[in-house]
């Protein structure tokens, strides 16, 4: 099972066992992490769900699509390099051992 690292603005650190299937946003939702806000549900349209992949050149992350990389450009706080929608990312086993920051803020 993958296990999933979200940090928050102060350091402090929850890692996750997570099934691979869901995405990195849902697992967080599910574990209550907070600063996910996910107001979309999932659907790359409000973009409260930002996080910054620690290492974005890690093999198993997919493309930015064209709409989420839209999408990123509406962040409340400023995008930065290894910036995702973790609504984005689907959790695989290629995944285990990702690292994840979560922004100031999300709205």
């Amino acid at each position: 099972m993958p296990k999933i690292t979200f940090v928050q603005p102060d350091g402090t650190e929850s890692a996750l066992d997570v099934d691979a299937g869901t995405t990195v946003m849902m697992a967080a939702l599910a574990a209550s992490v907070e600063g996910i806000l996910a107001e979309c549900g999932g659907n790359a349209m409000c973009a409260t769900c930002h996080v910054v992949v620690v290492d974005p050149t890690r093999p198993g992350l997919p493309p930015v699509s064209d709409d989420e990389d839209e999408m990123l450009d509406c962040t409340a706080s400023p995008r930065k390099e290894g910036s995702r929608l973790s609504c984005q990312l689907p959790v695989t086993e290629e995944l285990d051992g990702l690292v994840v920051r979560l922004p100031e803020e999300q709205m």
